[in-house]
């Protein structure tokens, strides 16, 4: 049997493809996944172009996997993602013994290039954009289990792409604009991971609140519509979505907070700036004040809800108060998390022209004030959850402990307590005992006790 060896850089989006991109060569030729790269009959690599030196960062590991291709002549080596996307016939130049070169959106031809590559002797790409096709060619979901035991838990990609164009991301030019999957075609994914034990689905794509998924009548559903229509499958007991824009976080997507309890207290709503000035120039289409005005309204029908964003420090021409105006931002909505980064130019967006004269030493400075002032919101938070029932998710063994369990509660805490592995995939109540940093500690509640 042929075994596969994937690294996956980035997002959940990227870890989806490359569950897919492990699907389809199951499917097709039978391979099996193996965490030994030298073991690997086929290596593929992934990409992500979101952070700094993405590209530079997927050189290195081709450098290092070259060696084995000396050694192995037969092995065969590919890149995918959002940096294959962005390169394309360069990494051939560049690294001359990589073999398959594809998008994000023709993972699903990855059998096609490889036999092409085979055949023909010459090194493959294909990083063009067939919009839904890809979903149309994947397998059916099925979920990798690890020694027999159950997962609860899967992603569900509902939409590919973004139309928003910020200034500062390369997503719109690496994956392209905004497709939604038809309903019935997410229904019956969804469908087929519960059948498999699934109970949390997590929706995924660029810009889901975005979706408009043709339906049977040729008419348009939107996200709210979706996430309605799996809240009624029985077997479901949790949704998740990720990730989200403030342009599309419409009533209707409130109004489902309200109605719709397996919908979970956590909104992930990325915001990157609390400066109007910076908003604007990002393109983001909202101001602070619209942003603080849908977090309102959310807090009016779900009170509990944690709120996470995402914010760049250090964008072209970010003075101090425009600084000032984001920890303003973050003090009056209290964040419970965050991803927060410096800027760094992506090639190819309107941002990587501006000019950027702020020292690194100003924006890194910048950056640690507001990962403490955030770190201090997510203490209270949590601080907020001691002695609390939660109902937890058990994901898997603790990694700092082998007679622990980690699960993840309803607002998407880690937390950590004394179970047996016989509990992955199940849902149990479990009471906070201990804030640990970034985790929670806790005990078998109730009837799980």
């Amino acid at each position: 049997m042929k075994k596969l060896y994937i690294k996956t850089y980035g997002c959940q989006m990227n870890e989806y493809d490359s569950d897919k991109m492990a699907d389809v060569l199951h499917a097709c030729d039978g391979m099996a996944q193996t965490d030994k790269i030298e073991e690997a009959d086929v290596i593929l690599f992934n990409t992500c172009s979101i952070r700094e030196k993405a590209e530079e960062k997927v050189f290195s590991d081709l450098g290092r996997v070259r060696l084995l291709k000396l050694a192995n002549p037969n092995l065969l080596i590919g890149v995918g993602g959002c940096v294959a996307s962005q390169e394309g016939d360069a990494i051939i130049k560049r690294a001359p013994y990589v073999d398959v070169v594809f998008g994000p959106q023709t993972l699903h031809r990855l059998p096609e290039l490889i036999n092409a590559r085979r055949k023909s002797g010459r090194s493959q790409v294909d990083i063009s954009f067939p919009e839904i096709e890809k979903f149309d060619h994947l397998p059916t979901p099925v979920l990798s289990q690890v020694e027999g035991l159950q997962t609860a838990s899967a992603f569900v990609a509902i939409m590919e792409g973004c139309s928003k164009y910020c200034t500062f991301c390369v997503v719109p030019y690496t994956r392209g604009e905004e497709v939604s999957r038809p309903l019935a075609d997410v229904m019956k994914d969804v469908q087929a991971l519960t059948d498999q034990g699934v109970r949390e689905v997590t929706l995924i794509g660029q810009n889901v609140n975005a979706y408009q998924g043709a339906a049977d009548d040729e008419d348009t559903v939107d996200f709210a519509y979706l996430l309605q229509a799996i809240s009624a499958l029985p077997q479901i007991e949790r949704i998740r979505y990720s990730t989200s824009h403030p342009r599309d976080m419409s009533q209707r997507l409130i109004d489902v907070y309200a109605t719709t309890p397996k919908l979970v207290s956590h909104l992930h709503l990325p915001v990157q700036s609390g400066s109007d000035r910076i908003l604007a120039a990002m393109k983001r289409g909202h101001t602070a004040l619209e942003y603080k005005s849908i977090i309102r309204r959310v807090r009016a029908v779900r009170p509990d809800i944690c709120i996470t964003s995402d914010f760049i420090v250090g964008f072209p021409g970010e003075t101090d108060q425009d600084f000032e105006l984001t920890l303003k931002l973050i003090d009056e909505i209290g964040f419970d998390n965050s991803f927060s980064y410096l800027y760094s130019p992506r090639p190819g967006t309107p941002a990587a022209e501006m000019k950027d004269d702020t020292p690194h030493e100003v924006k890194a400075a910048r950056l640690k004030r507001l990962q403490d002032r955030i770190a201090q919101q997510e203490d209270a938070v949590a601080q907020s959850m001691l002695g609390s029932v939660q109902r937890v998710l058990v994901e898997g063994i603790s990694k700092k402990d082998g007679l622990e369990m980690a699960g993840r509660t309803d607002n998407n805490r880690v937390i950590n307590f004394r179970g047996s592995p016989g509990m992955i995939g199940r849902f149990l109540d479990v009471r906070v005992t201990q804030v640990v940093r970034h985790t929670l500690r806790g005990e078998l509640a109730g009837k799980t006790a």
